[in-house]
């Protein structure tokens, strides 16, 4: 099973309201169980997902492999076993400074500056410009300049030099 099959089946699973869900195919075995909290807990509930690893082994010599999913606070309230009236209403959210995220529009391997000996394109609490270079990324031996699409301040940069990158993967946060 793909990563994204298993993301779209924990989405549709949480729309649901499933409290535990298990499903198997050619060896491969998946369970998502949610596990109820009182309501005073501030922690959000997860998601536990298990799976073997290495095809079919004996239930006792399997390894488990368990990954949390944090689901979301609308998720939570829209629980029936957490009576409104206990949760005090939530504070006002502080206004956040609205972000863009730099993805990268090709794979390939991710550098933050033009050569080794270089000094980085950007660094976190650096202005940038619509037009700015920030990073490098080579697909086919060929160097593709990457800008940052909006000015504003760097906020975080999610990706490490040298490493490879999908279509679509996070690189950088801006402060707009």
């Amino acid at each position: 099973m793909k990563l994204k099959e298993i993301k779209a089946l924990i989405e549709l699973i949480d729309q649901k309201g499933f409290a535990d869900f298990e499903i198997e195919n050619k060896g491969f075995r998946l369970r998502i169980r949610r596990y109820s909290e009182s309501p005073l807990s501030a922690s959000p509930t997860p998601l536990i997902i298990s799976s073997p690893i290495g095809g079919e082994l004996p239930p006792r010599r399997a390894e488990q492999r368990t990954i949390e999913v944090q689901l979301s606070e609308a998720t939570k309230q829209a629980q029936p076993d957490a009576p409104a009236a206990a949760v005090p209403p939530p504070a006002p959210p502080e206004p956040e400074p609205q972000r863009h995220t730099i993805k990268s529009p090709i794979v390939g391997t991710f550098y933050r500056s033009p050569s080794p000996t270089a000094a980085p394109f950007v660094q976190i609490g650096d202005r940038v410009q619509a037009d700015s270079v920030v990073c490098i990324i080579e697909a086919m031996k060929l160097m593709n300049e990457i800008q940052a699409e909006v000015s504003g301040e760097i906020l975080a940069i999610h990706v490490e030099n040298g490493q490879p990158v999908e279509y679509g993967q996070p690189l950088f946060e801006v402060k707009v």
